[in-house]
């Protein structure tokens, strides 16, 4: 049988190109998003679960094998450090945690370049931590990704994302060496290297940045 995937933050700048993927891609042969609002896709192979995702419960998802997580908002979107933290780490967790209950043996999340744990930054260490906690919910294979600034259409623009893009990609020649991880990739990039990392399905934790991820991607 061929698997089955399920998408967190389908709605999102890479989540948009991981659906996009997913249902152009005949290794998955069953696609469930769970998200806020309708993708507005159509495909006879997905089936989505619409509403509050904090409020799901187990019955609410259904027997998967991979798991594909998009989710994450900015400090400034979500108005407060607790607000942000309930979606970069609690959210997260928690429908983790609910697919690894579902029976999924893989999951790769999209993290960010810098997230430990330890770190003195708020954003950074919330990001890290919650990739601590779910590469310990058991799962066969955890792919992090770690991009830096990522570069697309979003349907809400964020300016000062976009300053730093900016001035990231005029810089991004001179970011070589320990210093590549900090240059701007493509959410579609990003996006091919997460299904890519999934279908290899590698045991153990795993933790891709900038290079791996263009390397995934390029297959």
């Amino acid at each position: 049988m061929t698997p089955s995937a399920l998408l967190l933050g389908a709605t999102g700048l890479v989540g948009r190109r991981c659906l996009a993927r997913l249902l152009a891609d005949p290794t998955w042969d069953r696609v469930v998003a769970l998200t806020r609002r309708p993708t507005g896709a159509a495909d006879p192979r997905l089936a989505e679960v619409v509403g509050d995702l904090a409020r799901l419960t187990p019955a609410d998802v259904p027997p998967v094998d991979d798991v594909l997580c998009c989710l994450g908002t900015t400090l400034r979107a979500a108005g407060s450090r607790a607000a942000f933290r309930a979606v970069d780490h609690d959210l997260v967790v928690a429908l983790a945690r609910l697919a690894r209950g579902a029976g999924a043996r893989r999951l790769a999340l999209v993290s960010s370049v810098g997230a430990d744990a330890r770190s003195r930054s708020f954003y950074l260490r919330t990001k890290g931590e919650a990739e601590a906690a779910v590469a310990a919910l058991g799962f066969e294979s955890v792919e992090v990704l770690r991009p830096s600034f990522l570069v697309g259409a979003r349907e809400v623009p964020r300016r000062l994302e976009a300053a730093g893009i900016a001035v990231s990609m005029a810089l991004a020649g001179l970011l070589v060496g320990p210093a590549r991880r900090y240059r701007p990739i493509d959410a579609d990039i990003v996006a091919a290297a997460m299904l890519a990392a999934l279908k290899r399905g590698a045991p153990g934790v795993h933790v891709r940045e900038h290079a791996d991820l263009e390397a995934l991607a390029a297959g």
